[in-house]
């Protein structure tokens, strides 16, 4: 189902609201050049403009059907209003005449298409009511007042009330109506948000209920191995499921954005439930986290979990035999150009510089360096510091998913 987006209903509220202004300005002034013909005893310039105006604007609105560029028609709608108002005001009192208001509803008119119209039609307008007062003032014979004496009180009225109808009958109720129609779709889409901000909760609940089972299924399965070697091996990677259920947990926690992850409460839990599942009661080793108010998508904070979960694992394992104390740092924070430095090791036994991914039959070293890869950034070892320290500089990562039609 293909669903209009919010370009198209602004389209079509602007298109609607231009037309039908255009059908009643071209039938007022009509009507209201027939009454100052016929009943007003109004002749030349002024009723034969308004005729002028309702024939040549009504030809232009007609031919949008053919060639649908609102913004054409539009603007020569604004360009006939400008013309015929300009003279029509001229003849029918200067600067004192009640039908220069109408030079207003152009300006408004603009606004009403775009903001940049607007301002043009307003600069425009000024400019022109402007040069109305100075032809006043300097006395010019570009125009005189052709509305007779006692017809002038009919023509301000007809005026005035031409003016207001089309502010208020026409814009003001078609602005409203477009009001209400906008308010109703926001209403609609905010529902629509929150019934699937409400079922990705449920999905990422359920995504950990099933890690949290795998978990489990992998932990009975260690205990009834009496091989230590491969009980080992299944206790790392009962570790690396847990790690990601942590990150769909504590979406599934969130109550606003929840596309993001805080860090810093995360890899806080990681780490301590990482220290109680190795080292159990006996723990001597010393956490230390400097972790910036940093939040990062899903897609970053699963291997970037796992790279924790590798490296703390092996310093838990190996980097402190024998019950051994130490302390562990993990520090992270933002770069420039929207980089991450990560900071991470223990001050242990260490190994030594020659092992590498390459020659290394550790499948946690590899996958440090395969991860931190996938995070489209560079690790390199700090083999200054005793002890074994990583440090990497990673981006953020979004995966862009195309919706099926």
């Amino acid at each position: 189902m293909n669903i209009p987006n919010k370009d198209n209903y602004r389209l079509q509220d602007k298109t609607q609201l231009v037309l039908k202004v255009n059908y009643f300005a071209c039938l007022f002034s009509l009507f209201f050049g027939l009454i100052c013909f016929f009943l007003l005893d109004i002749e030349g310039v002024v009723p034969y403009f308004f005729f002028a105006f309702s024939g040549l604007n009504f030809i232009n609105t007609l031919l949008f059907k053919s060639h649908k560029n609102l913004t054409l028609t539009y603007n020569i709608t604004s360009i006939l209003a400008m013309v015929c108002g300009i003279i029509i005001t001229l003849y029918s009192g200067g600067i004192r005449s009640p039908f220069i208001f109408v030079l207003a509803i152009v300006v408004f008119a603009g606004y009403v298409t775009t903001r940049v119209y607007g301002k043009i039609y307003l600069f425009i307008n000024l400019l022109l009511v402007g040069l109305i007062f100075l032809h006043d003032v300097s006395n010019l014979n570009h125009g005189h007042d052709t509305i007779p004496e006692t017809s002038k009180d009919w023509f301000a009225f007809l005026s005035i009330l031409f003016a207001v109808y089309l502010l208020g009958g026409v814009f003001g109720r078609n602005l409203l109506k477009a009001h209400h129609k906008l308010y109703k779709s926001r209403r609609e889409v905010q529902a629509r948000i929150e019934e699937k901000e409400t079922l990705l909760k449920e999905v990422h609940h359920r995504v950990k209920n099933n890690l949290q089972t795998v978990s489990s299924l992998l932990s009975l399965q260690s205990r009834s191995i009496e091989d230590d070697k491969i009980s080992s091996i299944i206790k790392s990677s009962q570790n690396r499921v847990v790690s990601m259920a942590m990150v769909h947990e504590m979406l599934y926690k969130r109550d606003d954005y929840l596309s993001k992850i805080e860090l810093k409460p995360y890899i806080e839990e990681l780490c301590e439930y990482l220290i109680r599942s190795i080292k159990g009661g006996t723990n001597t080793i010393d956490l230390k986290l400097d972790v910036a108010d940093i939040k990062l998508s899903i897609d970053t904070v699963i291997p970037l979990g796992l790279i924790i979960n590798e490296t703390v694992t092996n310093a838990l394992k190996y980097g402190f035999p024998e019950g051994n104390s130490g302390e562990i740092l993990i520090e992270l924070s933002a770069q420039e150009e929207k980089k991450y430095e990560l900071y991470l090791g223990d001050n242990g036994i260490g190994f030594p510089e020659s092992v590498n991914p390459k020659n290394s039959k550790s499948l946690g070293l590899k996958l440090i360096h395969n991860l931190s890869r996938q995070l489209r950034g560079t690790i390199e070892r700090d083999i200054e510091t005793k002890g074994t320290y990583y440090r990497i500089v990673f981006e953020e990562i979004i995966e862009e998913f195309n919706s099926v039609d």
